[in-house]
């Protein structure tokens, strides 16, 4: 049985990532879009990533950002994955299988049509978000899981996953579960509560 990932985002504080990691977490996300509430400076999330086990997998998330800027912060802060979670197209997508580097898409999802264009992008992975016009992720947002059908591709779930919802999640069959603000106290911070009781409803099915 694959064994679901489970992705921790929108992490900004040593504390709340080694929790995420005590607890089980595969994957620690990093948001370096200066305009998200759970920014974190490349020089703060490089001091924090510095502390962690060397084995653990970072990703640092993206919106519309140069190509060089997310090389120069991947190489600063040693990521092992980038979110590229804006409106960039397959062609930049592309552009970083001359990196060393894993490569997840986000999509913003509101209906099939949205799903579809999973097939257009030659990355690691895929990242289905619930669609906000103003917002890009982080919304708590969810969309109807029942529409994602077979993807062939890596898929990792997101929008609006808490501990309530996450084992519903992980049924999907999907690749992982990306997780934000369904597990904190305000943006940028987490509740360990809600991050153990979300961990904890989600064991039985990982195995």
């Amino acid at each position: 049985m694959l064994i679901v990932k489970v992705k921790i985002c929108g992490l900004t504080n040593y504390e709340d990532a080694a929790a995420a990691l005590d607890m089980g977490a595969d994957l620690l996300g990093f948001n370096f879009y200066p305009k998200s509430s759970r920014y974190i400076t490349p020089q703060k999330a490089t001091e924090l990533i510095a502390k962690l086990p060397a084995f653990v997998d970072t990703a640092g998330v993206f919106v519309n950002a140069e190509f060089e800027e997310i090389c120069k912060i991947r190489h600063q802060c040693k990521l092992n994955w980038i979110q590229l979670h804006g409106d960039e197209s397959p062609e930049f997508c592309r552009s970083f299988l001359s990196v060393n580097v894993k490569t997840m898409k986000a999509l913003r999802v509101k209906d099939e049509a949205d799903i579809e264009k999973a097939d257009n992008y030659f990355t690691d992975a895929i990242l289905l978000d619930a669609f906000h016009p103003q917002k890009y992720g982080g919304t708590g947002i969810k969309f109807d899981w029942n529409i994602i059908g077979d993807i062939t591709k890596r898929i990792f779930l997101a929008g609006g996953i808490n501990p309530d919802n996450a084992a519903q999640a992980v049924k999907l069959g999907v690749y992982g579960i990306d997780v934000c603000s369904g597990i904190e106290s305000e943006p940028g911070k987490k509740d360990h509560k809600k991050m153990k009781e979300l961990f904890e409803n989600i064991r039985h099915l990982r195995g």
